[in-house]
């Protein structure tokens, strides 16, 4: 038996949730009394490969096949389920990412596995196995009982944190059966976001609401996130008005992301909005209304003008990195 990870790479490089996923994976094999097989798709190299086993990866296997560079559901579902029972793979992991919530379902069925999605934390027993989760837009935990022979679990991004514990694991190429007659997805065109911190990569998010009551008025917004290092992002209402693109809208229906700091600035913390962004680490509300709902959820806030708090925050930030 073994606990199996899925590490997504973007161009052939991990990122921070994924050393993530796999530091937790380690825990859980621990935890277990077993050993953890961390496996990617595409084209990594050996150096980048290696990264994995910083973390407790006790085997890495890469499987680099052209078909399968487009993440496509279907066929990397049949992939996984091949290697998971190769495996014999009493847990299966991914990262609650749009990745993780599109192959773990499947993976479910394939598997006849019972699904754990958003896990925050370790089993609370390994036998029964138990885990607990955030439910109800955070405000609740729910234990959830696994009876199955295999487990799947997504795991909540920035919940369980980056813990070295290296090992001298040497990557292996791993030949799966793929069956092309499964794919679905094609390609046509691939458009890159450059120049600016990606919402969902971002450690520091600086978020807007109506409060900011003009799109005239994001400057000061836009200046605290470049001074601290963060990406900008917005409530459902301003995206729906149109001052900001559709891509920074935060919230239930929006971008659910999980960064360190999150300043929401006018924002006054509607359940939908709270809902993508309770996982954050910290929250610090700036807002006129000292009763907002927002102030709840946050760790810190500022009842005040945000067109005279923002600039002496701006200015703070700046005499910092000075």
């Amino acid at each position: 038996m073994s606990v199996l990870v899925y590490t997504e790479n973007w161009d052939g490089k991990f990122k921070k949730l994924s050393f993530e996923l796999v530091s937790y994976s380690s825990a859980l094999a621990d935890m277990l009394g077993t050993t953890l097989t961390a496996v990617t798709t595409g084209s990594v190299d050996g150096e980048e490969l290696r990264k994995l086993a910083l973390y407790g990866a006790d085997r890495i296997l890469s499987i680099n096949d052209e078909r399968l560079k487009n993440l496509d559901d279907r066929l990397c579902t049949s992939v996984l389920a091949e290697l998971a029972q190769s495996e014999l793979a009493s847990v299966v992991l991914f990262s609650n990412n749009n990745t993780g919530k599109a192959l773990a379902p499947r993976l479910s069925v394939r598997l006849k596995a019972g699904i754990a999605p958003g896990v925050s934390g370790l089993p609370l027993s390994p036998d029964p196995f138990t885990i607990s989760k955030r439910t109800y837009s955070g405000n609740a935990f729910a234990r959830l009982v696994i009876k199955t022979d295999v487990r799947i679990l997504t795991l909540a991004r920035n919940s369980y944190g980056v813990s070295e514990k290296r090992k001298d694991t040497v990557p292996e190429q791993y030949s799966a059966t793929v069956d092309a007659s499964l794919a679905s997805v094609e390609v046509k065109e691939v458009m890159k976001q450059t120049g600016k911190i990606l919402l969902t990569d971002a450690d520091i998010v600086v978020s807007g609401g109506r409060g900011m009551k003009s799109p005239d008025n994001w400057k000061p917004l836009e200046e605290l996130a470049e001074a601290l290092g963060g990406a900008t992002a917005c409530s459902r209402p301003v995206s729906d008005e149109g001052w900001r693109p559709h891509e920074e809208h935060t919230g239930q229906t929006g971008k659910i992301i999980a960064p360190n700091l999150y300043v929401a600035v006018g924002i006054s913390g509607a359940t939908q909005h709270l809902a993508g962004v309770s996982s954050s680490k910290c929250i610090v509300a700036i807002n006129t209304d000292k009763d907002a709902p927002v102030f709840s959820a946050a760790r810190y806030g500022i009842v005040g003008d945000a067109m005279k708090v923002l600039p002496a925050l701006v200015a703070a930030a700046k005499e910092i990195k000075k």
